[in-house]
């Protein structure tokens, strides 16, 4: 874990910053989130009342602020939302029917499908190399394609792959032979989880109801679909060629050193169709006028939605307190500081869009949106400070509270992460832990949240977190939870790296390419 306190010599302390810094108080910020976490918002998820009423207010927060309204004089930009309940109509083999989220595991799909196929190709595990090729002579275009989903053949404990002991980026990605697949144009790709058994897919079948994207999304799409398999499942396919299990040929690949891939004999019939409806979710958003710079733009954003209402549990509102009631609440304070310093004369340089964002929950839809229907340019956007939670301790910080997670910073600009660490060391002085910056990290947070939709338009970001904790997605992140000192010390940090931001003379040079991010 990479902790870093004081790594840059503190800057002179600017005492008109620090006079608007300190208005942000731990009592104000209560008030917010009282309101934004309570039972009466439902758990603000994504197309719901509780979502609409959060909206409101946070509006009619940015209208008391005088912040402009700017989409055509509304604070609110409509989000085109749709709703898909998918269901799979047929899955059966060689006559035996199959059942979704008991033998097998489709969410969703871009079309309607029917497939009927005579001949179904094995292709090992999916993977293409120069020293091992499990697709080599094998045409699998416009096939029905049965792969394993996880793992790589490894011969006398060495991976035939990384020519090591240890496992290749192979073993780690299913993403990646997905996508080698893909490449070659199959119908529909079965893919075999070592890992899943009957008790996930219930759980799976029980969370699922519908599927909220993007309404560009529902078009009609000639990528395969993958549908995941348990081993059971599988061996049901393997026994229309052969006394052979998945475990048989598992073995072989790995005794042998050589892909298992063929094409055998079934009769297999698979029908789904999707039943789609419009949602209503809205970005919300004010916007402060800057002076001489006021064509470029600095955004503060947080996502207001949360998961809703849970009809089985005993306390049924999910309040999202920490996630990301904190975030708002932050982005509102924000917003009073900054206005209240524009009418008092020292207002900033560059515009400043406070941006709050519907659907992240869903898959950041909201951000998403604003990205390819941004109100303003984003060739004239500077950065993105993007704040989901930031009001409670992780675990591994209960000992060391006053700390906080940066992501992103140094991905595109190294002078907004210059900025920021500058910011920090003269004014709040946390402990700023990188550990979720590192790109070798599994849980990739550098992709799941809403900053990453402007960053993939490169344009520099920096997320603030405070990690994940026990109350996670539970009814018990509650407000009482919440550490509002800190809270508030955090988002002094968002708001004097804000400050710099939109008064310097220039903005963030983005001079790092290398790391530009290619998926989510």
């Amino acid at each position: 874990m990479l902790l870093v306190g004081i790594s840059f010599q503190a800057w002179a302390q600017n005492p008109v910053a620090e006079k608007y810094g300190k208005l942000l108080t731990p009592q104000n910020a209560e008030k917010h989130l009282a309101i934004l976490a309570s039972d009466e918002f439902e758990g603000r998820e994504t197309g719901t009342r509780g979502a609409e009423m959060a909206a409101n207010y946070i509006a009619g927060e940015f209208k008391k602020l005088n912040l402009q309204a700017p989409v055509n004089d509304s604070y609110f930009q409509n989000v085109g939302l749709i709703e898909t309940d998918f269901k799979v109509e047929q899955f059966q083999l060689n006559g035996k029917p199959f059942e979704n989220f008991k033998q097998f595991y489709i969410a969703k799909s871009a079309s309607n499908r029917k497939i009927k196929a005579k001949e179904i190709v094995f292709a090992g595990y999916g993977i293409s190399t120069n020293t091992y090729d499990d697709l080599k002579g094998i045409d699998i275009t416009g096939k029905v394609v049965l792969v394993i989903s996880k793992g790589e053949p490894f011969k006398n404990g060495i991976s035939l792959i990384s020519k090591t002991s240890n496992p290749s980026e192979w073993s780690q990605q299913s993403d990646k032979r997905f996508e080698n697949l893909r490449a070659k144009s199959p119908a529909l790709i079965l893919a075999i989880d070592p890992d899943f058994t009957q008790e996930i897919l219930v759980s799976r079948g029980h969370r699922h109801t519908t599927v909220m994207s993007l309404k560009k999304e529902n078009s009609v799409s000639a990528e395969a679909d993958i549908i995941e398999l348990t081993v059971e499942t599988a061996n049901n396919f393997f026994k229309a060629f052969g006394p052979q299990t998945f475990q048989d040929l598992r073995a072989v690949i790995n005794k042998t050193g050589m892909p298992a891939s063929r094409t055998f004999k079934a009769g297999l019939e698979i029908s789904y169709a999707n039943k789609v409806k419009d949602v209503k979710g809205v970005n919300v958003m004010g916007f402060l006028e800057g002076s001489d710079l006021k064509s470029e733009l600095l955004v503060i954003s947080a996502h207001y939605d949360h998961v809703g209402l849970n009809p089985d549990g005993p306390d049924k509102v999910f309040n999202g307190a920490d996630d990301d009631g904190s975030g708002t609440t932050a982005v509102l304070e924000l917003a009073r500081v900054l206005a209240q310093a524009k009418r008092e004369g020292n207002g900033p340089r560059r515009s400043v869009l406070f941006l709050a964002v519907v659907g992240e929950e869903k898959g950041l839809l909201g951000s998403e949106w604003y990205s390819r229907h941004p109100v303003f340019p984003l060739k004239n956007t500077v950065a993105n400070l993007n704040i989901d939670m930031i009001g409670r301790v992780d675990p591994a910080h209960k000992d060391n509270p006053e700390y906080c997670y940066l992501i992103g910073s140094d991905k595109l600009s190294t002078q907004l992460h210059t900025i920021s660490e500058n910011a920090n060391a003269t004014y709040t002085k946390l402990n700023i832990d990188y550990k979720f910056n590192n790109p070798n990290d599994p849980e990739r947070i550098y992709y799941r949240s809403d900053h990453y939709n402007f960053a993939k338009h490169g344009i520099p970001v920096i997320f603030y977190f405070n990690g994940v904790h026990e109350d996670y997605h539970k009814e018990s992140d509650e407000i009482s939870k919440i550490n509002f000192p800190l809270l508030v010390k955090r988002a002094q940090l968002v708001f004097y790296t804000a400050w710099d931001i939109v008064n310097r003379d220039n903005r963030p040079l983005v001079d790092v390419t290398n790391d530009m991010p290619q998926s989510r």
